[in-house]
């Protein structure tokens, strides 16, 4: 199965000059943990509801903070054409739950979910790929002296 067939289409983009606020009310709009950040036709980040958290909130800083301040600007991303197996052993690899999908000129298209994924692959790869997600890792783990 191509990411094409359980990808979502007509993504809603975040400003990088737009407020924290204005990106986690978008989020709760849409019921959504991440948002593709996009500076005119270009995807320049992603922004999480961790992101949020983590790099604005516990950084001090306000509702206003913009979200280029909080945002990933390091963009992992898959392909429309690529198989499923293969972006859900890249998800694994990566620890990553979303990425955007692009076409072959980089553009977005869309985005997936580990979940979309996971409804499509077989219940081994999807078992091996949410290992890998949830092992414990870098500065954010509780586990990290």
């Amino acid at each position: 199965m191509k990411i094409s067939e359980c990808m979502t289409r007509n993504v809603r983009l975040a400003n990088p000059d737009a407020t924290i606020r204005n990106a986690a009310k978008m989020m709760a709009d849409l019921d959504a943990g991440a948002l593709p950040v996009g500076d005119d036709d270009r995807l320049v980040g992603m922004i999480t509801d961790r992101d949020i958290a983590i790099r604005a909130v516990a950084a001090g800083k306000g509702p206003d903070a913009k979200v280029r301040e909080a945002m990933t600007a390091e963009i992992r991303y898959c392909f429309e054409d690529e198989e499923l197996d293969h972006v859900l052993q890249n998800m694994g690899d990566q620890q990553v739950r979303r990425l955007p999908v692009m076409n072959r000129n980089k553009r977005l298209v869309g985005i997936v979910s580990f979940g979309d994924l996971a409804l499509g692959a077989n219940s081994e790869a999807t078992g091996e790929a949410m290992g890998r997600i949830s092992e414990p890792n870098g500065q954010h783990s509780q586990t990290a002296a």
